[in-house]
């Protein structure tokens, strides 16, 4: 689950980590006293949305075509007016794609003095099974094009969780990013409170890009972008609070009160499958036969005939699908409870794409029995290659 920038650094207050006064705004109105309690003489308006790239991102309305999503106001006129030009409109970055995304929420924030910008993140390094930093003298940048472009720019190290944090780390730290004397130290504290921080709240990714060494020769995060565990979020109701739904999919929404793992992508073929393993090379194999895959959608081990047809109902949801394939490996899963679901939801949905379906495993007789009874149009496939043939080829005539 991701944040916003503003909730990022309410997070990172509670653990002592500096960062610049700020405040949200989410409504014009409260502009003029937000920047006014901030005080000035100068204040960063930044749009707020689940995107990266804000400051280069442009808007598409009129009223602030061509603008980009971060600004520097110089007064409490521009700041109003830099709001109410924001709110509401559609804001296009690298990472929003084309279609850009709807800005709700403003953050105020107090005006920086910065000497240097350096990047500073924590994930899970999975290879290792370990908190992992990651850090460079390249701040204010995407971390990506320097790696592309100077890798030995970019320094990473684990944390070995028998131990945690470790004074090293800290020093480690500072060498990369060259600090020295106070900085030093201010650079020793800050990675054991982010640390401390990414633990405590069951964090998956904490980017802050910049860090910043202000001319008052403080260390401060200028900006700050968190995800969560989505597995841990039953344990941190204060964070799930924090979820702003108008950021996600719907479909993506809905699918996670069915404990259904989906993700909406851009192609015109459904996918249904059970594993994540297997939805990936379903979804290769669709496009290696010219299609793209409308969703990831991987229904688990042991779902339930509800689950299915909830899941079918999601799928269909979208617009834009114009074949659906269900793969269905049957381990713990069944084959005919893969296929009462289908059919319960076909019934229900009034299908009117072309549907392939692929079974295999536990009762797979008895599911594509289940299937042929049912009288629907349903096209049956004996093999992934056969399925993926099928529907590429159906969904093309409709």
């Amino acid at each position: 689950m991701n944040i916003h920038e503003y909730q990022a650094k309410a997070v990172l207050k509670e653990f002592g980590v500096p960062v610049p006064r700020g405040l949200p705004v989410l409504r014009a109105a409260g502009a003029v006293s937000a920047a006014e309690e901030l005080g000035g003489p100068v204040w960063v308006v930044k749009s707020q949305i689940h995107a990266g790239g804000r400051g280069k991102g442009k808007f598409k309305e009129k009223e602030a075509g061509g603008k980009a999503g971060v600004r520097i106001a110089k007064s409490v006129a521009e700041v109003e007016t830099f709001v109410r030009e924001m709110l509401g409109r559609t804001l296009v970055t690298a990472q929003t794609g084309p279609s850009g995304k709807q800005v709700n929420r403003i953050y105020l924030e107090e005006g920086a003095n910065i000497v240097k910008e350096f990047y500073l993140s924590l994930l899970v390094d999975r290879s290792v099974s370990r908190v992992a930093f990651v850090v460079s003298t390249e701040g204010g940048t995407d971390i990506e094009e320097v790696a592309r472009h100077t890798p030995d720019r970019i320094a990473s190290f684990s944390v070995d969780p028998a131990t945690g944090i470790m004074p090293h780390h800290g020093r480690t730290a500072a060498n990369v990013l060259g600090l020295t004397s106070g900085l030093a130290q201010q650079a020793e504290k800050l990675t054991s409170q982010l640390y401390t921080a990414f633990v405590a709240k069951d964090m998956a990714m904490l980017e802050i890009n910049p860090l910043i060494v202000s001319t008052e020769g403080q260390l401060k995060c200028l900006d700050a972008k968190i995800s969560f565990d989505d597995n841990a979020l039953y344990r941190r109701p204060e964070i799930a609070a924090m979820r702003d739904e108008t950021e996600e999919d719907a479909k993506e929404i809905e699918a996670s009160k069915h404990d259904l793992n989906y993700i909406a992508l851009s192609g015109t073929i459904g996918c249904m499958v059970n594993g994540a393993g297997l939805a990936m090379a379903t979804m290769d194999i669709i496009k290696l036969y010219g299609a793209e895959p409308a969703n990831f959608l991987d229904v688990g081990g042991g779902a339930t005939k509800d689950k299915v047809a909830e899941a079918f109902k999601i799928i269909t949801a979208d617009t834009k699908v114009r074949g659906i394939l269900v793969n269905i490996f049957g381990g713990i899963m069944k084959c005919d409870v893969i296929a009462d679901g289908v059919i319960t939801a076909v019934k229900d949905t009034g299908l009117e794409v072309p549907l392939v379906v692929r079974l295999e495993g536990t009762n797979v007789e008895l599911g594509k029995n289940i299937i042929a009874r049912s009288g629907l149009n349903v096209i049956a496939a004996d093999d992934l290659e056969d399925a993926a043939r099928k529907i590429v080829a159906a969904a093309g005539k409709t």
